[in-house]
């Protein structure tokens, strides 16, 4: 029997595909499109989503799991393994974490939530370090300890293309956002540890870019600088719905800004995909915990 698994939620941005791959579960997040039942990369894929909520008449939902649902999850995962580290989505940002957490306290100590303020790729990195810490022999809670220490050292910047989404939450008027897009203004929202807060406005995609670049150099130039000087920070961009060739792009207007860094990107999780539409563009980075 293996010792350690590690888990987490569809919210990483991982894929079922990339998690056979990686040897980590996924918990698929249930959406509700039109009052129907979905889950993310099972029967609900990228493409498809995005092409569903550009109709102004869909209905979408996001939902936590249902508490048989993760702990049916997690029950799957400890018949082959002694413990499972499981890394949900910023508690921030969901009360999936806090219900985890409660969950968890029914399976004796096997089961090891970790609270450290991540989604997107932010959180995709953290399962990498679990994973590498599990290969390295660290027990659960000596992984959840590491990962919840580094809790706040990331950054996300997010420059939102449409605002029909965010208008549709009750996040902007609806006379905001028709001003915003004739006068072709692109909000950047970032997130720093539990909050998602309103960065910049910026007129144009260019604009925009330039904003995000600038954001995260004054955050390796501050805050981050012991880290990055260490070696230990990781860069990161993510995205909605854009071709293969833009999002290329985009990581190379990444590493051309920062030369030296090996720049890892993938998909935005839908749960934040929901509320931003499709065409944005995002740049993170991640303390790598050991």
């Amino acid at each position: 029997m293996s010792k350690t698994a590690i888990a987490a939620d569809s919210n990483s941005g991982i894929t079922q595909k990339q998690a056979r791959r990686l040897g980590v579960h996924i918990l698929p997040m249930t959406f509700f499109v039109n009052g129907e039942q979905h889950y993310e990369g099972v029967d609900l894929k990228q493409e498809d989503f995005y092409t569903l909520i550009s109709n102004s008449k869909t209905m979408v939902a996001t939902s936590q799991p249902s508490p048989s649902e993760l702990q049916d999850f997690w029950r799957e995962i400890l018949n082959e393994y002694d413990e499972v580290v499981y890394i949900p989505m910023s508690s921030g940002l969901s009360s999936s974490c806090t219900t985890a957490s409660l969950l968890a306290k029914e399976f004796n100590g096997r089961v090891h939530v970790v609270n450290n303020q991540r989604i997107s790729v932010t959180q995709y990195q953290s399962v990498l370090d679990a994973l590498e810490m599990a290969k390295n022999g660290k027990s659960g809670k000596q992984i959840k300890e590491k990962l919840e220490e580094d809790k706040f050292e990331s950054s996300i910047y997010i420059m939102v293309n449409k605002l029909d989404h965010l208008k549709r939450g009750g996040r902007i008027t609806t006379a905001g956002a028709l001003i915003a897009n004739v006068m072709n203004l692109k909000p950047v929202l970032q997130i720093q540890g539990e909050k998602l807060d309103a960065c910049a406005k910026c007129r144009g995609v260019k604009s925009a870019k330039e904003k995000l670049l600038e954001m995260m150099h004054k955050d390796f130039d501050g805050r981050f600088k012991e880290i990055v000087d260490r070696g230990e920070m990781s860069l990161l961009y993510a995205y909605s719905d854009i071709t293969k060739h833009e999002a290329e792009q985009w990581q190379k207007e990444i590493e051309k800004s920062f030369p030296g860094f090996q720049v890892e990107g993938a998909a935005l999780s839908l749960s934040i995909g929901c509320h931003i539409g499709s065409g944005s563009l995002a740049i993170a980075c991640s303390k790598i915990s050991k």
